[in-house]
């Protein structure tokens, strides 16, 4: 940290006068430094930690036009109430279900259900959902993949 002053050199009769002025404003500037550890003590706020039981899965090989789901589980592992805004897919064809907006207290464990559904789609496929939240990093990604087969 850099502190420099701002203090003009005056003659004599000026110093009388403006001592007071320099005196608060080293005053200020003594204030101000020793708040530092308050704004860094801040700045250290606690923060939710969703652990979650997996982050992917697989549902191995299934039917084109099967509609699969799976509930990931989760649990606050932080020190903040744990709240998840939104969940969003990397495609219209997967669909998240979460508590939306629901604060999980540190300690407490909840689910997101989320459902494929397969139609029009062929091969190796994986899928992303972004879970929008109050963590430390903002966001939580979890990723299914499955192979599907087309019947002939």
């Amino acid at each position: 940290m850099m502190i420099t002053s701002c203090k003009k050199e005056t003659s004599d009769t000026e110093n009388d006068t403006n001592s007071s002025k320099v005196e608060t404003h080293s005053d200020k500037v003594v204030e101000e430094s020793e708040n530092i550890p308050a704004m860094q003590a801040s700045s250290q706020r606690k923060f939710p930690v969703m652990t979650l039981a997996e982050k992917e899965f697989d549902f191995g090989t299934i039917t084109q036009g099967d509609k699969v789901d799976h509930t990931f589980t989760f649990k606050n592992t932080g020190e903040a109430d744990l709240i998840i805004t939104n969940a969003q897919a990397s495609c219209g064809c997967t669909v998240p279900d979460y508590p939306k907006d629901t604060p999980i207290k540190p300690g407490e464990s909840g689910k997101i259900k989320v459902t494929f559904n397969s139609a029009g789609k062929s091969g190796e496929t994986l899928k992303t959902i972004t879970l929008f939240c109050n963590t430390e990093s903002g966001n939580e990604l979890l990723k299914i993949k499955t192979t599907i087969n087309v019947p002939k």
